[in-house]
Parts: structure tokens; C-alpha cells; sequence
């Protein structure tokens, strides 16, 4: 992969959203200077898409239920190289994706993530600590990759990401990016970040029942045929 000199205007900032008008005004303040959020409505009812659009977000309509098609048609919809995901709920500061921009940017790694550290008790609740755990132990165990979160912060590059050919629309979009992207050959690197605590209650992760479906998702994603294609070099 080639380096690039990173400006503004290559960047553009996935932001999957289901009924979070009260945290927006946060997330999109926080995203930097010159970069576009694209946050992608999933079916809200409290007005998300005409507050992130009266703060000067571009807004996907995705009607399709679930956290990868709402990741996926951020990734469609973006025309930036590079393509960064964050959680719209203000756990994760998109200010963080800086770093991780320009080391993709710069040629380090093809993919970044972010690994959560939660900055309070209650940040992350035991039960999806503990769902997160095992699913990174299973993700060793098939990529031999030494991950500790599999959280939603990272960046890649865009075209790339495409050629994956990710098929998954629901709570494994994002183990099946890094599972893909490992089969690849890619470069995946972690940074420690902090996990604030939510606005609001978690779609996924909020309750044993959401955790077991989630990691069901993950689980199957984690069965796949090893795939080759769609190597980013």
C-alpha cells in the first residue's frame, strides 16, 4: 500500500445511530475539524436524523434493521479513502480516529481499532466484558490474531473495506471486518481507548438476552470458510 498525505477532506466518520438525538450534539462536536460524519439513521423514532442534520451531518436512511446494515450502508454511501467507525451513543470520542487515521494514512497498519478501557464501573457492564472476552479468545483461536476488544472504533481504508465483500447485517459486521481483513493478510493494530458512559440504554450490550444474541452473531461469523480475496496490498 502506497502512503498518502492525509488532509480533511480523505476522511469520512461511519456513525450508526437508533434513537440517540441526545447524545449527537457531543458525538458530532467531537469529530475533527473537516472530516464528514455520516450518520446513518436506522429507524429512529426521536428525531435522530433532524438533529444530526441541523448540526451539519450528512444522514443515510437505512430501514433495515441492524448494527451492520447500518455500518454497511455508511461504508456504501462514503466516498472518502479512508473510512472510520464510531458508536453514535458517546461511549467513544471520534476525536480518537485522529492517530488512527494517519497511521493507515501513513502505511503502518490497513486496519485500527480501538481498545475500549472503561473510564468508570459502570462504563461496561461484566456481562458484555465477558461476552467481549470470549469472542476475542474464539478470534485468536481462528486468525491467530492477539486482539483484546473487538469494539466498534477503527479506520480503515475505504475501497478496501469493499473488497472484503462483508455479507453480515447484524451484530457480527464488525468481527466479520477483522475476520476477513486477517484472511487478507492485513495489518490490524489496537490502541488502548477510554469507554465513557453511554447516553442512554445499549440496543445490544445492555442486557444478558442482547449480549447472548450478539455474540451468537459473532460466533457464526467466527465459523466462515477462510477467505482470501480482498487483501488491501
Amino acid at each position: 500500500m502506497e502512503p498518502v498525505t492525509i488532509t480533511p477532506a480523505t476522511v469520512d466518520v461511519v456513525l450508526p445511530c437508533l434513537n440517540e438525538a441526545e447524545a449527537l450534539p457531543w458525538v458530532l462536536k467531537r469529530i475533527p475539524p473537516g472530516w464528514r460524519a455520516l450518520v446513518v439513521d436506522n429507524g429512529s423514532t426521536d428525531g435522530s436524523a433532524d438533529v444530526a442534520r441541523s448540526l451539519g451531518a450528512s444522514v443515510v436512511h437505512e430501514p433495515r434493521r441492524g448494527f451492520g446494515a447500518a455500518c454497511h450502508a455508511g461504508l456504501t454511501a462514503a466516498n472518502a479513502d479512508i473510512v472510520c467507525f464510531c458508536d453514535c451513543d458517546a461511549s467513544l470520542d471520534p476525536a480518537l480516529l485522529v492517530p488512527f487515521v494517519r497511521e493507515v494514512g501513513e502505511g503502518e497498519a490497513d486496519l485500527v481499532l480501538g481498545r475500549r478501557l472503561p473510564s468508570t464501573r459502570g462504563a461496561w457492564p461484566a456481562h458484555a466484558r465477558a461476552g467481549n472476552l470470549a469472542l476475542a479468545r474464539m478470534l485468536r483461536h481462528r486468525t491467530g490474531l492477539r486482539l483484546h476488544d473487538l469494539g466498534p472504533l477503527r479506520a480503515a481504508r475505504r475501497e478496501s473495506l469493499l473488497a472484503l465483500g462483508l455479507t453480515d447485517r447484524r451484530n457480527g459486521y464488525p468481527l466479520q471486518m477483522v475476520v476477513r481483513a486477517a484472511d487478507a493478510g492485513w495489518r490490524i493494530a489496537e490502541h488502548d481507548v477510554p469507554y465513557l458512559p453511554r447516553t442512554g440504554a445499549s440496543k445490544v450490550t445492555g442486557t444478558w438476552r442482547g449480549t447472548w444474541h450478539a455474540v451468537r452473531d459473532m460466533s457464526r461469523v467466527l465459523s466462515e470458510t477462510p477467505v482470501r480475496e480482498g487483501s488491501s496490498r
